[in-house]
């Protein structure tokens, strides 16, 4: 079996769509002090504005719709990143929603904790695992092919 950990110093990728910005910048700076124990990426603008308005360092990708979505998911699958909180607008439609539909279904092949709002995004942070190292149970859903079908 592949060694699927996640070390204790997480990398931690930062989303939000264009309505949902500010909440994250607000979150962040709530949480600045345990976030800063840890890597930040996130999605361009995103990743900027944290950066400016919390002192965090914060590697930036491309914007979601240019392609940092995609990004962010290759980094997953590569093992770059452990966990993400995506402050993501439930009412408005976005270009890039095909890019986001993948990136969350990469999450979850990839058995990655994901935040998609302010409670579950206190709920990980705050819980006694940030502090360990963590072993993903990623499915090995290439046998289960297989099996089903021979």
């Amino acid at each position: 079996m592949e060694d699927y950990r996640i070390s204790k110093r997480k990398q931690i990728a930062l989303i939000a769509h264009d309505y949902r910005k500010h909440d994250l910048i607000e979150w962040v700076k709530k949480n600045k002090d345990l976030l800063e124990k840890h890597h930040l990426c996130g999605t361009g603008t995103t990743a900027r504005l944290v950066s400016e308005e919390t002192g965090l360092e914060v590697k930036a990708f491309l914007s979601g719709p240019m392609g940092g979505d995609q990004q962010i998911g290759a980094c997953i699958v590569n093992g770059e990143v452990d966990f993400m909180i995506f402050f993501w607008d439930p009412l408005t439609s976005q270009p890039h929603d095909p890019d986001v539909k993948a990136l969350l279904r990469i999450a979850v092949l990839y058995d990655i904790p994901v935040a998609m709002n302010q409670s579950t995004a206190d709920f990980i942070l705050n819980s006694s695992i940030m502090q360990e190292e963590y072993q993903r149970n990623i499915v090995n859903y290439y046998d289960r092919i297989r099996k089903d079908n021979f």
